[in-house]
C-alpha cells in the first residue's frame, strides 16, 4: 500500500537524520511543507521541521513549499530501487516543483 511506502520513507529519513550529525546540521532551521499528488487524485502531505519529518497526513495542503507529482507504480519502483530519481524525472513519471535548494534536500529521502 502506498501509504506504507511513504511512512517507511519518512521513518527511514528520520532514522538517518537522528544518526547523522552532518545531515542534522544541514537541515537545522529548515521548515518545509511537502505535498504528494498521485495521478489517481489521492493527495498526501507532511512537513520537514528542524531535521525531522512529520507523520504522513492524507489530503492536500495549501501553498506547499514542495510538490511531488507521480503515480503509485513509479513511487514503488523508486522505493524498491528499481528506478532512479533522475530516470523518473527524465521520463516525466515524476515531477517536482520547488526551489533548487529544496530539490537537493529531497534527495535525502531516497
Amino acid at each position: 500500500m502506498i501509504e506504507d511506502i511513504f511512512r517507511n520513507i519518512i521513518s527511514g529519513f528520520n532514522e538517518k537524520a537522528a544518526a547523522d550529525e552532518k545531515m542534522r546540521s544541514e537541515l537545522a532551521g529548515v521548515n518545509r511543507t511537502i505535498l504528494i499528488i498521485l495521478d489517481d487524485g489521492r493527495n498526501y502531505n507532511f512537513s520537514l521541521s528542524d531535521s525531522r519529518a512529520s507523520d504522513l497526513i492524507t489530503g492536500p495542503v495549501e501553498n506547499p513549499d514542495i510538490s511531488i507529482e507521480s503515480n503509485e507504480e513509479t513511487i514503488e519502483a523508486l522505493y524498491k530501487g528499481e528506478m532512479r530519481v533522475m530516470k523518473a524525472l527524465a521520463l516525466k513519471k515524476l515531477r517536482i516543483k520547488g526551489s533548487f535548494e529544496d530539490l537537493l534536500r529531497l534527495r535525502k529521502f531516497f
